[in-house]
């Protein structure tokens, strides 16, 4: 299997987007919903500013997707595959699976 440079840099920013622990966190909590940044926060326990950031990295390099709802702003992982990829990585990883 033979990539395009295209491929190559889409997954590349992808991946980068992912690496750091906290971006990892933030998406476990996402799974497979729509949370609201103030739940995030809760569930991850760090400030909003730095969530802030973090969300925005990753919207930016689309593995997020947002709705706006008045002044609430939720996220979901925009592809619902970066799910499975994350699961084999962690059992690749990690050594187990759920």
């Amino acid at each position: 299997m033979l990539f395009t440079d295209d491929q190559i840099e889409q997954t590349s920013r992808a991946m980068k987007a992912m690496s750091h622990p906290l971006r990892l966190k933030i998406i476990s909590v996402l799974a497979d919903q729509e949370v609201s940044v103030q739940d995030i926060v809760e569930q991850v326990g760090t400030s909003q500013s730095n969530i802030s950031q973090h969300l925005a990295i990753m919207r930016d390099k689309g593995v997020l997707r947002t709705r706006k709802d008045a002044n609430r702003v939720f996220y979901r992982v925009g592809d619902i595959r970066t799910l499975a990829v994350l699961k084999m990585m962690r059992e690749v990883f990690c050594g187990f699976g759920e």
